[in-house]
């Protein structure tokens, strides 16, 4: 990326995390559990191995009709992130809290237009992630060929790659292209997937990095097998079922998950 794209001075993040003010009783408790919730969501990812550096991000509304989110402070680790060290800003990317933390505005700028367009689209997640890139650059995308794809697909957006999310209203034409689906493969960059919750957008992003990474592993073979005539219309039917109730499901355990490895995170 060149230099000028985000104006970032290194030595002026704030300590480690861990070194951070607590905010808890400093802002309401609706705000607390959200701040936890996403802290949360980027320990889980950690664990998963879906960083990419300092590079990718995700977002929570914040209930109210400002259009504010919490996003992650620019120049931490996924496994560096607590509910003080988020960052609260307006659809521009800008702080509106008074954090000490830097922020990318350039890198909020594609998750901006999709909250703003869409009353389900509380969270979104961004990664780069080898398998989830890798088959972003394929040209015939993802393929209908594991359970997990087939969960995927009926819901599944593209967008051909446009340069960096600061270049242009990049934002708003993923918006544009994602319309009402919850998922996207953001061609030759990666993926994106969004949800009502964290837990929704956890589960979402978990079934898309494991179709790309099952159809990585697959192609590596001679042949791809595919399934039986009618199976991925069986699986649209069965997520739409499942799709509220696995988040709500799984995120308890992926919390007690996350308590295990990071104790102490939520401060």
């Amino acid at each position: 990326m060149a230099a000028n794209v985000v104006e970032f001075d290194p030595t002026k993040v704030v300590g480690f995390a861990g070194e951070e003010q607590s905010l808890k009783g400093k802002v309401s408790a609706e705000e607390w559990a959200l701040r936890s919730d996403l802290a949360t969501l980027f320990r889980a990812a950690a664990l998963e191995g879906w960083s990419d550096s300092i590079f990718t991000h995700f977002s929570l509304r914040i209930p109210g009709p400002e259009h504010q989110f919490l996003i992650n402070p620019f120049g931490y680790l996924f496994e560096e992130i607590t509910p003080s060290n988020l960052v609260r800003v307006d659809q521009t990317g800008q702080k509106v809290d008074g954090s000490p933390y830097p922020v990318n505005p350039a890198g909020f700028k594609i998750h901006a237009p999709v909250h703003v367009g869409r009353d389900d689209a509380h969270c979104v997640m961004h990664l780069h992630t080898p398998d989830g890139v890798g088959v972003s650059a394929q040209d015939d995308g993802l393929l209908p060929i594991t359970q997990q794809s087939m969960i995927v697909l009926h819901d599944l957006a593209y967008y051909e790659y446009g340069g960096p999310g600061q270049a242009g209203d990049e934002g708003t034409q993923i918006a544009q292209a994602m319309g009402s689906r919850s998922f996207a493969l953001l061609r030759n960059h990666g993926t994106l997937a969004v949800g009502r919750t964290c837990a929704d957008a956890y589960m979402r992003m978990y079934f898309l990095e494991r179709a790309c990474s099952y159809q990585v592993r697959a192609q590596v073979g001679t042949s791809v097998r595919t399934p039986n005539q009618g199976v991925p219309e069986l699986m649209k039917e069965s997520l739409k079922a499942l799709d509220g109730p696995m988040g709500a499901l799984a995120w308890p355990a992926i919390k007690r998950k996350v308590e295990r490895a990071f104790p102490g995170y939520l401060r």
